[in-house]
């Protein structure tokens, strides 16, 4: 096996563990969230992604990645980090422009990790990540993948919910 498909596999494993972990532990939970809440914590999992600044470390200690392939990753993520602060403020203030707000970061996520994904592969970096790169793209992104998933489902499915409940006001 090389590096590359270890990379996939552990991706791919991850994902499954933490989609079983979600609709064990997490599920549950959210659907005894308010619809706000519950979209407060999905949307918290992509405050993580200023993970994506270890690249420049990465690549001082030797990763073999293209700078324009760095900051494609880097754009991507940190526009997505940008977003999802957007929302935690929005859903704090309770304004109601939150849902668009949440789809315009799920449509973003989906376009960065998907076009990101291109990026890579066509560069043929999979295989040269080690390190904290590795671990990021192992157990982190498969848990922004399952938060992904339940904020659609939390969208579909809630859709008619009000976002806010009136708190006794």
């Amino acid at each position: 096996m090389n590096a590359e498909i270890a990379m996939y596999m552990a991706q791919i494993f991850n994902t499954l563990a933490f989609t079983a972990l979600g609709v064990w532990y997490v599920v549950p939970r959210l659907q005894k969230l308010s619809r706000a809440a519950a979209l407060m914590a999905l949307t918290a999992v992509h405050l993580g992604r200023t993970l994506c600044l270890e690249l420049y470390s990465s690549q001082d200690a030797g990763l073999k990645m293209a700078n324009a392939v760095r900051d494609h990753i880097v754009i991507g993520d940190i526009a997505g980090w940008a977003l999802a602060l957007v929302i935690l403020f929005s859903l704090r203030s309770r304004l109601n422009a939150s849902i668009a707000l949440i789809w315009l970061l799920v449509t973003e996520t989906i376009l960065d990790f998907g076009s990101t994904f291109v990026t890579i592969v066509r560069a043929g970096t999979i295989g040269d990540i080690n390190g904290t790169s590795w671990m990021i793209i192992a157990f982190y992104l498969p848990i922004v993948y399952v938060a992904l998933g339940l904020t659609i489902w939390q969208l579909i499915t809630r859709r008619h919910e009000p976002l806010f409940q009136d708190e006794g006001r």
